[in-house]
């Protein structure tokens, strides 16, 4: 079910680092010390959300890895983007910091 603008704000209020954009998506920018850790994180990103069936939007410059979430089914944001944002900055904190 899709969020309330109030729900996605207390959301995001425990997920400091994530951004809403254009109303629909949230989305952060996470950093790597060289390319092949940022391609690292990707694969394991990649790997949950095929685990879950819930695809994000990955942008990848260089050192920079830059998700973006949306569910697209309830034309908005649902709890399944906010446990999956929870979710990798996890894989980061575990993995790559």
């Amino acid at each position: 079910m899709r969020l309330s603008e109030n729900a996605i704000s207390e959301q995001l209020t425990m997920l400091p680092k994530w951004k809403l954009k254009d109303v629909k998506w949230i989305e952060r920018s996470y950093r790597f010390q060289d390319f092949l850790q940022a391609i690292s994180f990707v694969n394991r990103v990649a790997t949950y959300a095929e685990n879950i069936n819930h695809h994000p939007f990955i942008n990848i410059q260089y050192k920079m890895v830059i998700i973006r979430l949306n569910s697209w089914n309830e034309k908005g944001l649902t709890e399944l983007d906010f446990t999956m944002a929870r979710q990798m900055d996890q894989i980061y904190d575990t993995n790559y910091r």
